[in-house]
C-alpha cells in the first residue's frame, strides 16, 4: 500500500521522528514522508512512532490501497521523485 505521513512534533523530537521515517519511507517536504510499504512494515511504523511521539504531538498516516493516483505539485517540488506508484 501506498502511505503518506505527515508530523507535527515537538522541536526536541523532530530529528528523530524524520530519521526514523527516512529508513522506510522517501521525504517529500518539510514534515512528509511517502512511499510504498507492506502491512508488516506499516505495523511497525505505527509501533515506532508510538514510542517516539509525546504530548501534544500530531502524526497523520494517510492510507492508500493499491491503485492509482494522480499528484498535483504547485510550486515548487523541494523533493522530486522519478515515479510514484
Amino acid at each position: 500500500m501506498f502511505v503518506i505521513i505527515v508530523y507535527d512534533v515537538d522541536v526536541k523530537r523532530v530529528a528523530k521522528v524524520h530519521r526514523f521515517l527516512r529508513t522506510h519511507l522517501h521525504w517529500r517536504q518539510n514534515s512528509v514522508f511517502e512511499g510504498e510499504v507492506t502491512r508488516a512494515q506499516l505495523y511497525e511504523i505505527k509501533r515506532t512512532l508510538e514510542r517516539l511521539v509525546e504530548g501534544n504531538d500530531s502524526v497523520l498516516i494517510y492510507e492508500f490501497p493499491r491503485g492509482n493516483f494522480t499528484l498535483h505539485v504547485i510550486g515548487t517540488d523541494k523533493s522530486p521523485i522519478e515515479e510514484v506508484i
